[in-house]
């Protein structure tokens, strides 16, 4: 159904560096004249600030602070809440899941832009329509269009199958039945099947933000540096894969700060007695430095240059866990300095991943079952915890991740056994032998047998890879790394042109209907990056999309994780424990466990700040 509004990618992580722990004494931050600004650090590089063409966490994570959805998620409910944003009120949605009526909030307006002449513009329905329609634009090349392909929207298929059929510019014009403004202030969505999640995706805004057309007509291929939106910042400055500025919107409506923790949510009751009806966003300015390594990140925060080391996209580096926050506890130098720390369980995964068109590691046949199978257990994936991740994780048994409905924390499966000797028993049993003596094993036909990973650059993924060459050593296998940047990486891995490959994945909602796209072929090309295909698994889909939650959903769910674990596309090895650590001059802050729009809901305190 919704892979990418729901899945986000994440690079492996950058360098472990032995430093002291204390690090040095705080520096003074620059000036910021007055105004109250946001540091904050990206692990990785951006790819791009056009919704339609991106699907990384970095990118993700800047959009929906600049576009915004009908709907959105409360920042301090848990469990999570989703409430009216650009919407008047929650949908109506028909008793067969299949049509969603959406009265959309007047009096809204986008930034100011050139494009608009000095004139204010405001929201309508039809900005949600064309915002959707740009992902089914062939010439776009939306690494998201599987997603909207997933729901079924009425009609949109075949407008798209037009575009591509007659190699013709896509008709934004031709009225669609499934996605409609029926007037001014009024959208209507119509799926072909049940879709009784739909809620989710309109609460999306980093894909699904609304876009004024006149805006993207304008700027043509220069629109990834022209994001306009009707959120609390727009876009300042942009070094790309270097630095980031938002600043406030001068025009954003009067948002007042408002959340619901849960009664016995202490700290969530404190952060709401303290910033209730505030004027949104609370800072002036969000500056983003893209910092690769882990040591520099890790010493730009010792130093208050960034306020926070804290989400997917910028967590405590883990080679710096056991002295910052050791056994998930808070060290007392830092505590000293009236530093703030927590350990969560991430709604993540990271996994390794197969390509299946691929004639060495991809196949169905039980000789190549058993070649990835056999990869899959002579990896030791506890070790990986222990040198990789400093103990600040655990053995993931399937696709899903925690906090989604479908996640069983008692499901075990082979995916996280370490058994070389079963490993080498399988790849005897079909042919994986050395013929000329060499100690190496070669193809059941006697080829050469050379597996090839991609890798990152940076030291903490050589640390992944020195695991990996170990292990698979030790099986008799051959391995090379292809050393590129995450984009690149990235970009090879959505056209197929890899072998074998290893990311992270954070979920972005709820559901965990989206784990389940990883294995389904529609989604080849967007999020099925193993190019899995398996018509079984497609009927599972087709079902999982259109049940309301109940027994039978999750009992085909079971058959999911049972089925990915037999073909073994994907070895899903860990979760994340993330550790946070934050100063105490940023507040109101609580870790997002779907959504990345949060940074207009946190304030800085100055007065909390060492001397300038």
């Amino acid at each position: 159904m919704n892979p990418l509004r729901r899945l986000l990618m994440t690079g492996i992580g950058s360098a472990p560096v032995a430093a002291a722990f204390a690090g040095p004494a705080p520096q003074p931050v620059p000036a910021d004249a007055g105004r109250k600004v946001l540091h904050l650090a990206f692990s990785s590089s951006e790819s791009g600030l056009d919704p339609a063409k991106v699907v990384d966490l970095y990118s993700r994570t800047v959009t929906p602070h600049i576009f915004e959805a009908l709907y959105k998620y409360d920042h301090l409910a848990r469990p999570v809440k989703i409430k009216p944003n650009l919407a008047e009120a929650m949908p109506e949605v028909s008793p067969d899941f299949r049509v969603w009526t959406v009265k959309v909030r007047r009096g809204i307006f986008f930034a100011d832009d050139p494009v608009f002449n000095g004139v204010k513009r405001e929201l309508v329905a039809e900005d949600f329509v064309y915002a959707m329609k740009r992902f089914y634009d062939p010439a776009n090349k939306s690494p998201a269009i599987g997603t909207l392909l997933g729901y079924g929207f009425v009609g949109m298929k075949a407008l798209r199958d037009d575009a591509t059929e007659r190699k013709k510019p896509f008709d934004y014009d031709r009225p669609v039945e499934g996605l409609r403004a029926l007037d001014r202030y009024t959208v209507r969505f119509v799926t072909e099947q049940p879709r009784p999640r739909l809620l989710e995706l309109l609460a999306t805004p980093d894909l699904w933000g609304a876009v004024a057309r006149e805006v993207v007509e304008f700027y043509g291929n220069e629109i990834d540096a022209h994001p306009v939106g009707t959120g609390p910042f727009r876009l300042k400055q942009w070094r790309r894969a270097s630095l980031i500025v938002l600043e406030r919107n001068p025009h954003y409506r009067d948002e007042r700060w408002d959340a619901e923790p849960a009664p016995d949510d202490a700290e969530g009751q404190a952060i709401l007695a303290r910033l209730k009806g505030r004027k949104l966003p609370l800072v002036d300015e969000v500056q983003i430095s893209i910092i690769l390594e882990s040591q520099p990140r890790w010493l730009t925060f010792l130093n208050g240059r960034i306020d926070a080391l804290a989400t997917n996209s910028n967590p405590l580096p883990q080679e710096f866990v056991g002295v910052a926050m050791p056994n998930g506890k808070l060290a007392p130098n830092l505590a000293k300095r009236g530093i703030l720390g927590r350990q969560n369980v991430n709604a993540d995964v990271h996994l390794t991943m197969f390509n299946m068109e691929h004639a060495l590691v991809g196949g169905y046949t039980p000789e190549k079952v058993a070649l990835r199978r056999a990869i899959s257990l002579g990896y030791d994936v506890r070790r990986e915890i222990d040198a990789f991740w400093k103990g600040a994780a655990v053995p993931a048994q399937s696709a899903l991740v925690p906090y989604t409905v479908g996640y069983d924390a008692a499901f075990k499966c082979e995916s996280s056994d370490y058994d070389p000797a079963r490993a080498k028993a399988l790849l005897d049993m079909y042919g994986y032998v050395d013929r000329d003596g060499d100690g190496w094993r070669e193809q059941p036909d006697g080829s050469p047998l050379l597996l090839e990973m991609m890798t990152q650059p940076e030291q903490r993924s050589r640390i992944l890879d020195e695991l990996w060459q170990k292990a698979m050593n030790a099986l008799g296998l051959r391995i090379k790394f292809i050393v590129g940047q995450w984009p690149e990486n990235l970009k090879a891995a959505r056209n197929g042109k890899y072998m074998v490959w290893q990311f992270g994945l954070s979920a972005a909602a709820p559901d965990g209907e989206t784990a389940v796209a990883r294995y389904v072929t529609s989604e080849i090309g967007s999020q099925n990056y193993a190019r899995f295909r398996l018509p079984a698994m497609d009927r599972i889909y087709e079902r999982l999309q259109a049940l309301p939650d109940g027994q039978e959903r999750r009992a085909l769910f079971d058959e999911v994780k049972r089925i990915g674990a037999a073909y073994m596309p994907l070895k899903h090895r860990v979760h994340r424990m993330e550790c946070e650590l934050r100063h105490p001059w940023l507040v109101g802050y609580k870790k997002p466990i779907f959504w990345q729009d949060w940074w207009h809901m946190v304030d800085i305190d100055d007065s909390k700040r060492p001397a300038r």
